[in-house]
């Protein structure tokens, strides 16, 4: 008879349910990551849909702004200063610049390079919805004192200094290329993993 894992887990491994009948969650780095940033993700989300603006989108705008960011880095600077991988910024970038909100010019300096600054449009755009944004992600953290915030961000902040070697935008669960149907038909089906 095979045990399941939950019972095999001292209470101390999860933070149990509350009052909305949430599942527990495991207490442990990468489950509490996914969830904390799916619900930053979440608080900002709303904010920025209501200009049409996906959260990627947005922190592209954060971190070209002449008040919040630098503004002419390149897209692989952003990509590197957002965590992403490179692919995902140039779509948003493309996004981005058919909406009028930056401007992508190639670097002189290295031509497979893309510049990205924002527009007055996009600026404006970003200084509007800044304060909204900050708050919003400041609302996440409101179950902890002020004191507790900081410390908080300074620890996610030591752990991902601390970790940087580590950090490859795109990693996790590798997906397989996609095959043509036809491709498929002589393919055994996927095997339930235990």
């Amino acid at each position: 008879m095979v045990k399941s894992a939950k019972s095999e887990l001292p209470a101390s491994a999860t933070i149990p349910s509350d009052a909305s009948g949430a599942p527990p969650v495991r207490r442990v780095p990468l489950a509490l990551a996914r969830h904390f940033f799916q619900i930053c993700s979440a608080a900002s989300a709303e904010l920025v849909a209501t200009e049409g603006l996906k959260t990627g989108q947005f922190a592209i705008l954060t971190h070209l702004s002449r008040v919040t960011g630098e503004p002419g880095i390149d897209q692989n600077g952003v990509a590197a200063r957002m965590g992403v991988d490179r692919a995902r910024v140039s779509q948003l970038a493309e996004e981005l610049e058919a909406l009028g909100l930056i401007d992508r010019r190639v670097n002189g300096a290295d031509r497979r390079a893309r510049v990205l600054r924002l527009t007055p449009r996009g600026e404006r755009l970003r200084a509007r919805l800044q304060p909204a944004a900050r708050a919003a992600q400041m609302r996440v953290l409101a179950p902890l004192t002020p004191h507790e915030r900081e410390l908080l961000l300074d620890l996610l902040g030591r752990v991902v200094d601390a970790n940087r070697a580590v950090a490859r935008p795109g990693t996790g669960e590798k997906r397989e290329p996609r095959q043509s149907r036809s491709n498929n038909k002589n393919r055994p089906a996927p095997s339930a993993k235990a």
